[in-house]
């Protein structure tokens, strides 16, 4: 250690400048880290967190690289209950404090990772941050590598850490496969920071706890995957989950609508007669714009347009097929926007 570093901590403990003096001691505890002295970086370290549990949370604390998300005005959670299960598993195991703190969300896009992680921070009532690849993610080489061990040291610089959550969202655009991407030097080296500073990390802040979604399991890097404690898959929906969230949203939207009519039955009818759900991300939209969109003077345009978001369009499709798929005369009289006695007259025709 250099005597620098000592005259520092005299420095800023005289100034009370306690940002400084915590980042000195936390570059003493990662030279003896780097030197194999881990029992005393561990201890170094361990004397910090409770240090900081005299700091004003989030006191002082800036980072270009991580920004804090609002977390007060959520939408309630639609999982299936094995993902729930899933959830509820990970926060024992956060609060039992054995350093079980690194969590990899993998699933489809709009499969709910990022609002999970939100929930999680909330029910853990933790301060959530996101990384901003935005900043983290330079185009001059080398810069990036440098930017994510600046990002881990700002992790660690935080006040409180058992008040803190880290989110890296899609965390693939910095850790896919390294033999599988054309730069694979470049993003060799990038990989193998991020694998370097999460293993420090473990060594030093068993206390934050870090959460890392990604749409791309497949090509992520088997390195970087062993560095998580636990992997929750999001695509894990069955079509009655699928639909269920559906309704959710449905009640949720179509109250806040004057001039439509709530018909539960019809809107379930649409969605299971639809091939293959889409996730609850774009499911979400399409049922909000379906109603934002509808016609004043209809009140039934909205399932119209859902069914044409969802199935195919309505001016083409046959009304004998619709009444073979099982939708009644009145419903099929809603969807198309026709009188009973026109679509009956059409029926009897298509039979006829």
């Amino acid at each position: 250690m250099k005597k620098q570093s000592v005259l520092n901590l005299i420095k800023y403990h005289v100034e009370k400048n306690e940002n400084a003096f915590r980042n000195e001691s936390i570059n003493i505890a990662r030279y003896f880290d780097s030197i194999g002295d881990e029992q005393l970086a561990e201890y170094i370290m361990a004397l910090i967190a409770e240090s900081n549990l005299y700091t004003p949370q989030g006191s002082d604390f800036e980072s270009e690289f991580l920004k804090q998300l609002d977390i007060n005005q959520m939408e309630p959670l639609n999982l299936p209950l094995v993902i729930v299960d899933d959830i509820k598993g990970m926060i024992n195991a956060i609060n039992h404090n054995v350093g079980i703190n690194k969590f990899l969300f993998e699933g489809a896009p709009g499969s709910g990772k990022t609002e999970a992680a939100k929930h999680v921070a909330r029910l853990l009532d933790r301060t959530l941050y996101y990384v901003d690849f935005d900043y983290l993610i330079d185009s001059k080489l080398g810069q990036t590598n440098k930017n994510i061990s600046k990002l881990f040291s700002d992790i660690n610089l935080i006040p409180n850490s058992n008040k803190i959550v880290i989110l890296f969202d899609e965390i693939d655009v910095i850790a896919l496969d390294r033999v599988n991407t054309n730069d694979v030097r470049e993003m060799g080296r990038v990989t193998s920071t991020i694998l370097r500073e999460l293993d420090r990390l473990s060594d030093l802040n068993k206390e934050v706890v870090i959460i890392a979604t990604t749409n791309l399991y497949s090509n992520f890097d088997k390195a970087l995957i062993r560095r998580f404690d636990a992997i929750i898959n999001f695509n894990r929906y069955t079509k009655q989950d699928l639909i269920e969230v559906g309704e959710n949203y449905f009640s949720n939207y179509i109250k806040n609508f004057k001039g439509i009519s709530k018909d539960t039955r019809l809107f379930r009818k649409i969605l299971n007669s639809v091939e293959n759900l889409p996730y609850p991300g774009e499911l979400k939209n399409v049922i909000k714009t379906s109603i934002a969109f509808s016609n004043q003077d209809y009140e039934y345009d909205y399932l119209r347009r859902l069914y044409n978001s969802l199935i195919g369009n309505l001016d083409y499709e046959d009304i004998n097929k619709l009444h073979r798929e099982g939708f009644t005369v009145r419903e099929i009289e809603k969807l198309k926007g026709e009188s009973k006695s026109t679509v009956a007259r059409k029926l009897n025709r298509e039979v006829n």
